[in-house]
This record gives structure tokens, sequence and C-alpha cells, in this order.
């Protein structure tokens, strides 16, 4: 899949979801734990990936982490670019992102009205993403638990046997996408406290170009209905999760330098194994 093609593919096919308010509940769990500040904690729970080898039939289990409660802002990744050069638009290296790197900003250190700067930072490269995280200390989340994370409804950690959830998913990935990007926030916030999992951008994670993905792995325009049917979907786990499939297929058609319009990100953390009393 070329550059200009994923662009098209997953710049149109986004999210709406924006009209849940009042579904929108503060998550409360007794399993949660003191997360760092703007952080939530997601408790370990286990996976299913959307294809995984036969011979393994058990899910995997994703061990307690800490998750980003919204995705980057422009105003988050403008104090990054202004700390590392390297990192502007008029400086990045050909070899970490495409032409597009940040098409939307006007300047290296100018990301448009000021209205915008609580919105998702968009047009950034995995390699970007990855180098703000480690300016931030932190890491991209494994598709185990990004998934993990965004199987939760409002309410419940595991949402997905609520067909009512599961409709709502497959709502908000048929909209189009909106001509400008609302607010973080401005979705819906699920149980373990995230806010926008569904319904604003995609997100990258850390191995996003593994297509079967271990659960503890550190290492590893419409979007083409192709991906998600027919053939596609032989060996899927569950056929009814109509969203997996189209995550599936974006991360499937990616390079680390391609950057797209929708497609942003969020950072994670390990648990510490000490006491969280030590936090």
């Amino acid at each position: 899949m070329n550059t200009l093609l994923l662009r098209l593919l997953a710049g149109s096919l986004l999210l709406g979801g924006v009209a849940l308010g009042a579904l929108l509940l503060t998550a409360a769990s007794s399993d949660t734990e003191p997360a760092p500040p703007g952080m939530v904690y997601v408790a370990e729970g286990t996976y299913q990936p959307l294809f995984k080898n036969p011979e393994e039939s058990e899910p995997y289990t994703v061990k307690p982490f800490f998750l980003q409660e919204t995705a980057v802002t422009r105003a988050d990744f403008l104090a990054f670019v202004e700390d590392n050069p390297r990192w502007r638009k008029s400086n990045i290296a050909t070899i970490f992102a495409d032409e597009q790197y940040l098409k939307d900003w006007p300047s290296d250190l100018d990301f448009g009205p000021e209205e915008l700067a609580n919105t998702p930072v968009t047009n950034v490269s995995w390699h970007a993403a990855r180098a703000y995280a480690d300016w931030r200390g932190m890491r991209l989340p494994t598709t185990a638990e990004w998934e993990r994370a965004a199987m939760a409804s409002a309410t419940d950690a595991d949402g997905l046997g609520d067909p009512d959830f599961l409709r709502r998913l497959s709502e908000w990935y048929s909209q189009p996408a909106p001509p400008s990007w609302p607010d973080v926030r401005s979705t819906a916030q699920n149980y373990w406290g995230a806010w926008d999992m569904h319904g604003l951008v995609w997100e990258w994670v850390e191995d996003f170009n593994t297509a079967l993905v271990r659960g503890d792995s550190r290492s590893d325009g419409d979007m083409d209905r192709v991906l998600y049917c027919g053939s596609g979907s032989i060996g899927a786990s569950d056929f009814q999760d109509y969203a997996a499939f189209l995550r599936y297929g974006l991360r499937s058609g990616l390079q680390a330098d391609y950057t797209v319009s929708s497609l942003g990100f969020r950072l994670a953390m390990d648990v510490p194994t000490s006491s969280p009393d030590d936090l």
C-alpha cells in the first residue's frame, strides 16, 4: 500500500462518535492503582488477537500498565519540538518521516490557531512518536495493551460482549473524518478512565507492523474494505468485531515513516514492581 493511498484510506473513514455525551461515565473500579498524573491504570487481563497462531488457543495475558488519559495534543508536541530541533518539520530527516510530516503546521514552532492547542497532534510518524515518548521517559503502548484498554466500555473492562457497545464502535468507525479534529476528551471516557479510545483519531502502537502479536511483546479517505472481508477474515478470532478488522488493516498498511492526517498517539508506562505506596 503506498503512502498516498494510505492517507486517502485513513483520512476519510474516521470515527465520528462525538455525540455520546449522554453516555460519558467516570470510570470507577476496585482494580485501580495510583497512576502518574495524566495517566490511568489498566489492570492485568487477557487479550485475544484478531489473528493468531492456531496452535495457541489461549488468550494472551497483558500485565498491568499505565496509559495516557488522552492522545498527545498539538500543544504537547510543540513543547517537544521546541526542545528537540531535529524533530521540527524543516529539519526532519526523510528516513524518519515522509514529506507530509506536520503538514498542517504553518511553521516549525506554530501549530496554528490557539484553539487547536488541545486537539490531537497528527501527521506524525512512528519514529517521531517514539522520540516524543523517549523525551517524556515513557513509551508507546503495545498492540496488546492498546486493545486491552480499548475493549472497555464505559462500565465494563470487557465491553466486547455488549451488543450495544459493538454497535456504537461500528457506527464510530463508519463515519467520515470531520473537517477538523475536536479537542481531546470530546468523545467517551471508558471504564479505566481513558478518553477517546474510539471516536477521535487512530493511534500508533509500538508493534504496529507485527501481525501476530504476543501479549507481552515489547519489540515486536475510505479504508480498503478488501482487507476486512472475504479472505481477510479467515482465522479471525471475533467475526463481529468490525472495528478490530479496521485497526488491523490500518496497522498492516503502515510503515514507520508514514504520516497520516488521522493518526496520532498516546503514551504508556510499565507499572513498577514495587508497592503502589512507593510510586
